[in-house]
């Protein structure tokens, strides 16, 4: 790793020199500037870490430079160096987006702390941009493989309320179905929705306790609550909150959410000072809520008023026009996490998985695969790795050249029959271990076509 480059803007040469000096010597590379805009005109043609800049200085001060690093947009950590008597200049540099301050005449070790501290903060902020962009990758209606026309309506409808962060979304669905996965693809592809999803599962929360774990409680508020504390409605502000399993809430919750989805505010248990509910609300079920309201289980208002965009998601029994999709996806996945070689299904495997009714839906598919793959050495996933039982009536009798799939990787130029015959070619001989001989018959071709290629 590079040493993080640090750029010292100060008009006053000792101070420059002094500050160039002790950055070096903490192993960064130091760059000076002598005023705001030889400042700029460095960030225009140099990467930099972090900026330590005087507050008044002849020109443009550091409270303008600051001002015009945050028109630019430059995601940079700001010190600003002010000397006794003007700490209130300081404490409003940070108010308009310095990170910290330190004061003149300043302790070299405070600097050195100071410095380190900004420098492992900005650490932070990369990857947290880099993980958020790794989320944002791996959650999105792309990510979600199907050919399914259900689904693909299903996909688009979100796609559509994903824009508008008001509207309350409710997704109906089997356990195991996807509903978590498509609230995120939801929540990431949203616009001005900068923070974390955080979801709550109803159901596995004591009912004493789903109060404070949703909306925070203030000290004494009851035995044990010995400080403050938020609770994720807080901390999904700006961002998405999922109520998974919302058919399993207490009544007397019930009646709670009902005010925080019509007036967008609550109160920490305790407490009586209303809060912003600043934030998208997603809510979950595999139960049928209309049941529960005829019944008097689930509150009717409270079912009309989350009712607003309903999305269904069908059971993976009435999708099965996805299995084999989603069958080489999730084996994607699991050759990168498990580390293995997994050449794909035999065709009895993808027959037995075709015929069964899969009550826990993509989670118990996975599972399955996930099973099977880890049973497997470099070979095909057969009906016996699976654990599904008997294979159907009338299978395909499983033989040891059996297979569904190959993945190829189709350049976008130069793209060629050879090349791509090539690819099968290489990717059967591994599967078959090298023996050329049983490629080629898995092949249909002759045996010498593999020495010639």
């Amino acid at each position: 790793m590079s040493a993080p480059t640090i750029l010292a803007v100060d008009d006053e040469p000792t101070s420059r020199l002094l500050l160039e000096v002790h950055i070096d010597e903490m192993g960064c590379v130091p760059l000076v500037a002598a005023s705001g805009d030889e400042a700029l005109e460095i960030l225009a043609r140099r990467h930099v870490d972090l900026i330590i800049t005087d507050l008044f200085m002849p020109g443009m001060n550091g409270l303008e430079l600051i001002a015009h690093m945050k028109t630019r947009r430059y995601d940079i950590p700001i010190l600003v160096v002010t000397a006794n008597g003007s700490i209130e200049s300081a404490v409003d540099a940070m108010r308009n987006g310095a990170y910290d301050y330190l004061e003149k005449p300043y302790n070299l070790e405070d600097l050195r702390i100071t410095i380190q501290r900004a420098l492992d903060y900005q650490h932070l902020v990369q990857e947290n941009k880099q993980i958020s962009g790794l989320l944002r990758e791996r959650f999105t209606f792309q990510s979600i493989v199907t050919v399914n026309a259900a689904m693909k309506k299903t996909l688009e409808l979100a796609a559509k309320v994903a824009a508008v962060q008001q509207t309350t979304v409710a997704i109906f669905g089997e356990s195991g179905c996807g509903k978590e996965v498509l609230a995120r693809a939801i929540h990431f592809a949203g616009k001005g929705l900068p923070n974390g999803f955080i979801a709550v599962n109803c159901a596995a929360i004591p009912e004493h306790l789903l109060e404070s774990e949703l909306f925070g409680h203030v000290r004494g508020a009851f035995t044990g609550a010995d400080r403050e504390r938020d609770g994720k409605f807080s901390l999904a502000r700006g961002g998405t909150i999922l109520l998974d399993e919302i058919g399993d809430m207490p009544l007397l919750l019930q009646a709670k959410l009902l005010r925080v989805l019509q007036e967008r505010v609550f109160e920490k248990v305790g407490g009586d000072t209303p809060i912003p509910a600043d934030c998208r609300i997603i809510v979950a079920t595999n139960r049928n809520l209309a049941e529960l309201v005829a019944t008097g289980r689930f509150r009717e208002d409270l079912y009309h008023r989350i009712n607003v965009f309903p999305l269904s998601i069908p059971p993976l029994r009435a999708r099965k026009d996805d299995i084999p999709l989603l069958c080489e996806h999730i084996l994607d996945q699991l050759r990168q996490h498990l580390g293995k070689q997994l050449p794909g299904i035999s065709r009895q495997a993808m027959e037995s998985i075709l015929a069964y009714h899969w009550p826990g839906n993509v989670r118990e598919l996975r599972n399955c695969l996930e099973r099977a793959a880890i049973l497997t050495d470099r070979e095909l996933i057969r009906a016996s790795h699976l654990g599904l039982g008997a294979p159907p009536a009338g299978a395909t009798p499983e033989t040891a050249l059996d297979t569904v799939t190959y993945t190829l990787t189709a350049p976008s130029e130069n793209l060629s029959l050879d090349a791509l015959i090539g690819q099968i070619m290489a990717i059967t001989l591994q599967r078959c271990d090298g023996n050329k001989s049983k490629a080629a018959k898995l092949l249909k071709i002759g045996r010498k076509a593999y020495y010639r290629s």
